[in-house]
């Protein structure tokens, strides 16, 4: 097989995605394999790796498939490398804007959990170590 085509395996370890997800990621049309091999394997590109990687990215963020649509669709217009109407290209970056800013939020969001929980574990482990004065 050529370097351009990897198999759903390589693909997994790649993206720390499991084959199942891939799958699922597949039926939902979030990406699609490039190709298929003569034996109907999966076969991905660079492309659709990064394509992954971006769903990968989201979805600890907790954004919805069709929020990962709405975002993969907008990019993948971007890059069609075809000349688009003014407004219809600031509609896009307007809508790629409007997905920076909810991740930017929602990884405020963890920060402060995440902040909260080690006060959490601290206070449980102080209270591990607390003697009551006899």
């Amino acid at each position: 097989m050529s370097g351009e085509h990897m198999q759903i395996g390589e693909v997994a370890t790649r993206t720390e995605l499991s084959l199942r997800t891939i799958r699922h990621y597949e039926d939902t049309g979030l990406v699609t394999p490039s190709a298929r091999s003569q034996g109907g394997f999966r076969l991905y590109t660079e492309s659709d790796v990064a394509r992954l990687m971006v769903v990968r990215r989201m979805k600890p963020l907790g954004f919805t498939l069709d929020e990962m649509r709405a975002l993969l669709e907008a990019t993948d217009r971007l890059d069609t490398g075809e000349e688009l109407p003014p407004e219809e290209h600031e509609e896009l970056l307007d809508r790629i804007r409007g997905f920076e800013q909810a991740a930017q939020q929602r990884v405020e969001d963890l920060r402060t959990q995440l902040a909260q929980a080690e006060e959490f574990a601290a206070t449980l482990a102080e209270r591990l170590t607390w003697t009551p004065a006899s």
